[in-house]
């Protein structure tokens, strides 16, 4: 399942970003994945931002705005809409803007980091990684494990003498970190956390790990391609890329 941020810093979104966000790679059953929502940070071009999502459409790419603070109902809100006639009245069919509590979302991925894994024998045996764990590739870089962890949260003493929760920075560099609460809240704007068990059953069927068999000798074996046969999800859209 693929849900991106962007973040446009320095300059606006390219052609190139273009062509990566339309890129599809293939599952190891064969379907092919393309970006279901991307989130893109309208925190520094926000023209140029809006300018990009119209051309790429509102159905995909998602403007955010990120809020500090635990004091939001809803982890993401909106959309609003920003576009607006010379009367001022707001054009539905314009630029939309969603607003994400980054605080909630860095509060559950620091809450998911912490899951304990189940060891190398336990899974032999069967045993499941618990609900909300981040898989991480072995290529990952130093640097971005040191983003993703750039911050931590304190409890801080306002004027007036009131404590309050905060989120503050150990190191400048946090990109990862934004682009983990950007993603998430993609994924909350396409509607995964309402997604009912049989769609997600549904798609750990087409899209996840292809079963194993084990032979007499211990080692390994999975199916070559994909099963034949296979009732696909309406959700992954006709031609089997996402939306």
């Amino acid at each position: 399942m693929r849900f991106r941020c962007a973040n446009a810093l320095g300059c606006a979104p390219s052609f190139a970003f273009s062509a990566k966000a339309a890129r599809a790679i293939s599952a190891e059953r064969g379907a092919h994945l393309r970006i279901a929502r991307l989130a893109i940070d309208t925190g520094y071009e926000a023209p140029a931002v809006y300018s990009w999502s119209r051309a790429q459409g509102f159905g995909q790419v998602s403007p955010v705005k990120g809020v500090e603070g635990f004091n939001r109902s809803s982890p993401v809100s909106g959309p609003t809409f920003v576009d607006a006639t010379e009367g001022g009245k707001r054009l539905r069919r314009g630029a939309r803007l969603w607003t994400v509590a980054v605080s909630t979302f860095k509060a559950e991925t620091y809450r998911f980091l912490r899951l304990a894994r189940p060891t190398e024998e336990e899974e032999a045996e069967g045993a499941a990684f618990p609900p909300g764990t981040i898989h991480l590739p072995t290529w990952v870089e130093s640097e971005w494990l040191k983003q993703v962890v750039a911050e931590q949260l304190v409890t801080v003493r306002t004027k007036r003498g009131f404590a309050k929760l905060e989120w503050q920075k150990l190191r400048e560099r946090n990109e990862a970190l934004d682009c983990r609460v950007y993603a998430r809240a993609a994924a909350w704007i396409a509607g995964a956390d309402r997604w009912p068990d049989e769609k997600w059953r549904d798609l750990e069927d087409q899209l996840g790990a292809a079963p194993t068999e084990i032979d007499g000798a211990g080692r390994v074996n999975r199916p070559q391609s994909a099963p034949q046969g296979k009732r696909q999800s309406d959700w992954l859209g006709r031609r089997g890329g996402w939306f």
